[in-house]
């Protein structure tokens, strides 16, 4: 099992026939993701890769039957590429494109809001790196060699954290069951509560890293969650610790602007869940194996 994506899993790439989207494209399906087609309007009827091009994502999913989609469509038009996907009966959806405005990304959140809970699909970014199923499935543009199979969730806000982290783990021993990345924008489609939750259900991860940063208030809400239902240890790393107030660093949700948004403060509030914190990004994966060791779990094997 894993959480959202598996080499099962029927993908397409909306955006297929540009220069990034070609170029992941060909790295998802040597990695072994099942990618059965693409979506560019005005092409539809010609071939990528090998894999037929699509005008619209419904003609897609009608001839193809693909329930996941992954979007490099230019920022202008990347907010109806994402509602388009989810009219079409996607049911996950990676959106990579950076620089979405963020009303555009308010109309996406009031748009999937139409649809019944049961029913909604369920969106990873803007602006992430994407999700992996270490040796079956890759939906994004992270080096997948340094994820090595295991039974470690890995979620973050940042994807050279998320790749920063995989490698210490595997130099470690250590595997993951699935990383996901969410995405570092003020506004984004899933939360770092919402991957807990899928975490804490599934029963072939035995802990989680959760990689946040300054600015917004999931890592919070991800704490109270932790305190109130998970049973798994969790470990956590907060980057920005040194970061000025009311400066955006690297990430456009990156910017401390309230009480509980700077990276002190949220180390301490998770701390105040149980998580365990790592004091700093060279020590993520030493924390993760002795949070293992201090819990009794061996450390998990390669699948």
């Amino acid at each position: 099992m894993a959480i959202l994506l598996t080499e099962e899993t029927p993908v397409l790439v909306q955006g297929i026939t540009g220069r990034i989207g070609r170029f992941h494209t060909e790295e998802m399906i040597r990695y072994g993701t099942r990618v059965v087609g693409g979506v560019t309007p005005g092409r539809g009827g010609t071939e990528v890769l090998g894999r037929p091009v699509f005008d619209t994502v419904k003609a897609a999913v009608a001839a193809t039957g693909a329930t996941a989609s992954i979007v490099f469509v230019p920022p202008p038009f990347a907010a109806d590429a994402v509602m388009e996907a989810a009219d079409a009966g996607i049911r996950y959806c990676v959106c990579v494109t950076d620089g979405i405005p963020t009303q555009d990304m308010i109309r996406v959140k009031r748009y999937m809001r139409r649809y019944r809970a049961a029913d909604r699909m369920r969106l990873t970014g803007p602006n992430c790196a994407g999700t992996i199923t270490p040796g079956r499935a890759m939906l994004g543009i992270m080096p997948g060699h340094v994820f090595l199979p295991g039974r470690v969730g890995v979620v973050g806000r940042s994807g050279t954290l998320g790749y920063e982290a995989a490698a210490q783990l595997k130099d470690l021993g250590i595997g993951v069951s699935t990383s996901v990345g969410i995405g570092g924008d003020p506004v984004n489609g899933s939360s770092f509560k919402d991957v807990l939750e899928l975490f804490e259900d599934d029963q072939d991860t035995d802990a989680v890293v959760m990689i946040g940063e300054i600015g917004g208030p999931q890592e919070a809400e991800a704490a109270a969650f932790v305190r109130e239902r998970m049973t798994k240890p969790v470990v956590a790393y907060i980057a920005g610790l040194a970061a000025p107030k009311g400066r955006t660093m690297g990430h456009a949700g990156a910017i401390v602007s309230a009480v509980g948004e700077s990276a002190q403060e949220k180390v301490e509030i998770l701390t105040g869940a149980g998580v365990t914190v790592a004091p700093d990004p060279s020590s993520m994966g030493e924390t993760v194996a002795a949070v293992l060791a201090a819990t009794g779990g061996a450390l998990p094997a390669a699948r």
